[in-house]
């Protein structure tokens, strides 16, 4: 698996645990999809794990998430963002925070995941708060 597919999984399993109002279960349903999906294959398992605590910290730290994302989208108190992108931005801002992920491939892969499972203007949306939460993090090189 790579980590595209460990970033998908990632992102269906907190999307469960919101729609189901169990946030803390996330983990547990990321690891349910990865048990039907897995292999021996050593990659995989480093990619897995990468999904699992990215997971992880997502559910640990949503309140903190949820607050960074409306204090970027100032207009969408949290509970008026589309669930998917919700789970989204809280996935990809936690990854940006706390994993060693170049940002530019932390926003594309978003995007990508926005194009997948979202509305029409969900990429559009997940680009514009991620450029900015970029923008106002520590990782922010204007040379880029």
């Amino acid at each position: 698996m790579n980590r595209h597919y460990a970033r998908v999984i990632a992102f269906q399993a907190l999307y469960e645990a919101d729609f189901r109002g169990k946030i803390d279960n996330a983990p547990d349903y990321y690891s349910r999809q990865i048990r039907k999906i897995s292999s021996p294959d050593k990659e995989e398992g480093e990619n897995e794990e990468f999904g699992l605590n990215l997971v992880k910290k997502s559910a640990q730290n949503y309140l903190n998430l949820d607050k960074k994302i409306e204090e970027v989208a100032k207009d969408w108190p949290i509970n008026q963002v589309a669930i998917v992108d919700r789970n989204i931005l809280r996935l990809s801002i936690c990854e940006l925070e706390n994993f060693d992920t170049p940002p530019k491939v932390v926003i594309n892969e978003a995007i990508e995941v926005a194009k997948t499972f979202g509305s029409e203007t969900s990429s559009k949306f997940i680009n514009g708060v991620l450029g900015t939460v970029y923008r106002e993090s520590t990782k922010f090189n204007k040379e880029e």
